[in-house]
């Protein structure tokens, strides 16, 4: 792709002022808000109804009043009581202010898609059925369990424990839904869904956790009997799925804790493995009750310890074994190796805790354990396994799927990240040491360098870990109530840091030669035309296993984004296209084809991957080329005034022109840039690095006086061992030079490919441009469209790309093609740095000053 600044000579675009903007942009997002209840007008009569009934019962802030709950909620004794109603009425109130706002996302999100691909009647029929049917499968599973002696069921078995909420049809409607998708969506609104259900259930407890986990499976089964010939294309999940539905189990372990902190009142079976991963600190009252009775001084000491965590740390600390396991869970999701090893000993390390817990649970009288009658003791144990079947399940899921996970990262990496956690333990060990016994006066009781010594590892503990060690003195001054308790929050923010850079870094695989080899597919057998692209710098490469053909590509962020087509053999490049993907799936990446052509797309589009247009390749067909006519009327014009002028066309090659010629260019390239006061884009757009290179050629303008005022560069495009046609790269003018130079040097070039036998010519692709061919653009495409006019003040891609039109080309669009939608964030981010890879804050900043000054 070709770079030059010729909208410069354009009339500037009318400028509009922010706020101006900012107002249309407004009416048009309420457009579409308005659009989507126009699409949706049963969910917003129905939410409508929801607020108005909460708000006239005054139920809004902390559920209806007691005497009206007994009414519309559902228990195990509602529909003894003769409260039919109770299952539908359930659904027109929630319990909370959380549970009214959770309900309208919920309603919003899957009530308007229902109404959109299913009409009102049976989005309201699929409604119904989840919700009645959710709260009698989910009364009836408590009132089984609570007969079968299940402790948190019978808790559950109680008549003020009532579910009421509209999330429970809501859930089931939406995975009614997932039957109406395609396999890759439909299993993960599935996995997301049940995932989180299943989580709520198990950690937080209620009633109406069990109810809504119920609903969605009434749901999910109405939707496979009413879409299940579409359900049953739901093959065996990828190995970039099965990484995802592990992450997504480990996370679920590491986030229901997390939410039994917001919630302190949670009663579901895993409540002990919430004590394990999560220690909130004691409240004065539990300090006070436990230092009255004189009988419990060390008990004292360590309830003071923890209670001296206050406000941020005390936040960071609690939950830092559940932070671990997520930052587990996202190196699981890229497939590595360490991250599976660490996996599995923490869940093995959770699993012997258990263990214990329950043993000792078991070899305890029933008679010794305070508050419980002996004939509960066996159900008492039995609640307290749930926390140790959870941890086998994972076990088995991580054994189950260890092929799965074989991505190293780079060299040393694990190495690296050792020793950079022994030197944080270290240096905050010292820094404590040193520090304390520095203000060893603020401590109760003051304690000698071998007490600081022997304490410092108990800094680096949770709170709820401190009674591993003896608590020997307590912080009672500011330097070193600062020192006791943001010492493990920085060293373990540091681990936690080191651990996702570790699993972030990609480690490309290193091969001298795979350049050259890669050249020489390309000078044989070719590509598309921006193959000689591949070989740039800054590339890694790819081969099939016989070498017929290769991708290149650069990992950014993950991303494994492609330079142009494959090259290579022209019946092996879609087999390139398959292998490179496979590849990248090994590795934990995400593959990107960027600018590659209708052949690849097609390709990837037999496995299921979208495309979209980001370029529009220009080409110039020469062996019929004349400027005559009208529509060449620009060009003539700039060949007649460089007549004139003295101005000639000369051939160089970069490396080999003299320095009179060097220094002038490097000079026009250094001003261009300058003047824009941003950073040159990289990556499929060439620079001065780009121009050294024996096989690009180089046409010059220059006076009589040996002045430059323009250049171009031309990438040869090969088929068959022979230079076929050749691709504009570099384009660079002379602010107060010949102003026609750029359409004299573009003339010139065709004119003398023409006479050497070369087919085409190709203008290259301006980034975030097209032609319009009248189809209706994608969201997408809009997208992409929207970011080519924002940008078109900076960069002139659009300008651009109608400059090239002066020369009467044929069209080719150029595409980017992605396994995964979800992924288009993370992949803009790394084609932006791709092309961008050298931007500061400044320059970001001033980027975007130009933008919303336009």
């Amino acid at each position: 792709m070709s770079t030059e600044d010729s909208h410069a000579d354009s009339p500037p675009a009318p400028r509009r002022g922010a706020p101006v903007r900012l107002a249309h942009q407004g009416m048009a997002a309420l457009r579409a808000l308005l659009g989507l209840f126009a699409h949706a007008p049963l969910t917003l009569v129905f939410l409508v109804a929801l607020w108005t009934v909460g708000a006239l019962t005054g139920s809004l802030l902390d559920g209806p009043s007691e005497e009206l709950l007994q009414q519309v909620g559902i228990g195990t004794g509602s529909l003894a009581h003769g409260h039919w109603w109770a299952p539908l009425s359930s659904a027109l109130w929630c319990l909370d202010l959380t549970g009214y706002l959770a309900s309208s996302v919920l309603l919003l999100g899957f009530g308007a898609a229902g109404e959109r691909l299913l009409g009102a009647g049976r989005t309201a029929v699929l409604f119904l059925a989840a919700q009645a049917g959710g709260t009698l499968l989910g009364i009836g599973v408590v009132k089984l369990g609570s007969l079968a002696g299940w402790l948190w069921l019978n808790f559950l078995d109680d008549p003020a424990e009532l579910a009421l909420s509209p999330s429970t049809g809501a859930v089931g409607l939406g995975l009614a839904l997932s039957s109406r998708l395609p396999a890759l969506w439909r299993r993960r609104l599935r996995l997301v869904l049940i995932v989180a259900l299943v989580t709520l259930a198990l950690f937080s407890g209620y009633a109406q956790d069990v109810v809504r986990l119920c609903g969605g499976l009434v749901g999910l089964l109405a939707g496979v009997a009413m879409f299940g010939r579409v359900g049953k294309t739901l093959g065996a999940p990828s190995r970039s799925e099965t990484r995802v539905l592990v992450a997504l189990l480990l996370a679920a372990c590491a986030l229901g804790p997390v939410f039994m902190l917001l919630n302190p009142y949670s009663a579901g079976p895993l409540v002990a493995l919430g004590d394990v991963l999560t220690a909130p600190t004691p409240s004065a009252e539990e300090v006070a009750a436990v230092c009255a009775d004189p009988e419990l001084v060390e008990q004292c000491r360590e309830h003071r310890a923890r209670a001296s965590f206050d406000g941020l740390p005390s936040a960071i600390l609690s939950v830092l074994p559940a932070l671990f396991l997520l930052v587990l869970a996202e190196g699981l999701r890229r497939g590595r190796v360490l991250a599976w090893w660490s996996a599995t000993v923490a869940n093995l390390a959770l699993l012997v805790w258990f263990v214990q817990s329950v043993v000792d649970l078991a070899l305890t009288p029933a008679e010794d354990i305070v508050g419980l009658p002996p004939h509960t003791k066996a159900q008492l144990v039995f609640d307290s396994s749930m926390p140790l079947l959870l941890s086998v399940a994972m076990l088995a899921g991580l054994v189950i799927t260890r092929r799965q996970f074989t991505v190293t990262g780079p060299r040393r990496s694990r190495r690296r990240l050792l020793a950079f956690v022994l030197t944080a333990f270290l240096s905050l060990g010292a820094l404590y040491v040193l520090g304390g016994y520095l203000w060893r006066d603020q401590f109760d009781p003051r304690p000698s360098f071998g007490d600081l010594l022997a304490d410092a590892p108990s800094r680096f503990l949770p709170p709820g870990y401190l009674d591993l060690f003896p608590v020997r003195f307590i912080a009672t001054g500011g330097a070193a109530e600062v020192l006791c308790e943001y010492l493990g929050v920085v060293f373990w923010l540091l681990v936690l840091g080191g651990f996702l850079v570790t699993f972030w870094r990609a480690a490309p695989p290193t091969d001298a030669t795979a350049a050259a080899r890669a050249r020489e597919l390309a000078a044989k057998f070719g590509g598309s035309t921006l193959a000689h692209m591949t070989t740039w710098p800054g590339n890694n490469y790819w081969f099939t296993q016989d070498e017929r053909a290769a991708v290149a590509y650069r990992v950014v962020a993950t991303i494994a984004i492609t330079t142009g087509d494959p090259v290579g053999e022209p019946a092996a490049r879609t087999e390139a296209v398959r292998g490179f993907a496979d590849f990248c799936a090994r590795n934990g990446w995400t593959p990107c084809f960027y600018s590659v052509t209708e052949q690849v797309k097609q390709a990837t589009g037999e496995f299921g991957w979208s495309a979209v247009q980001v370029a529009e390749d220009t080409l110039v067909p020469l062996p019929e080329l004349a400027f005559t006519g009208k529509k060449w009327q620009d060009v003539r014009t700039a060949l007649n005034k460089a007549g004139k002028a003295g101005i000639t066309a000369e051939w160089w090659s970069y490396p080999q022109a003299p320095l009179a010629i060097t220094d002038q260019v490097r000079s026009i390239s250094e001003e261009w840039v300058a003047d824009k006061g941003l950073p040159e884009m990289g990556f499929t757009l060439g620079g001065l690095d780009e121009l050294n290179d024996p096989e690009v050629r180089c046409l010059v303008a220059v006076d009589a006086d040996r002045t430059v005022h323009g250049i171009t560069s031309w990438l040869p495009v090969h088929r068959d061992g022979q230079v076929v046609g050749w691709t504009l790269d570099f384009m660079r003018r002379r602010a107060t030079g010949f102003r026609g130079v750029m359409e004299f040097l573009i003339a010139s070039a065709a004119l003398s490919f023409k006479e050497e036998g070369a087919e085409f010519l190709s203008l290259s692709g301006a980034p975030l441009a097209r032609l319009d061919r009248g189809q209706q653009p994608g969201a997408l495409q809009r997208l992409l469209d929207f970011a080519g006019r924002a940008l078109e003040p900076v960069y002139g891609f659009r300008s651009l790309f109608a400059f090239k039109a002066k020369f009467q080309p044929t069209y080719q669009p150029l595409y980017m093609a992605y396994p995964d939608p979800a992924a288009l964030p993370r992949i803009a981010n790394a084609i932006s740095r791709a092309y961008l890879p050298n931007m500061g804050p400044r320059q970001g900043l001033r980027l975007v000053r130009r933008v919303l000054s336009r």
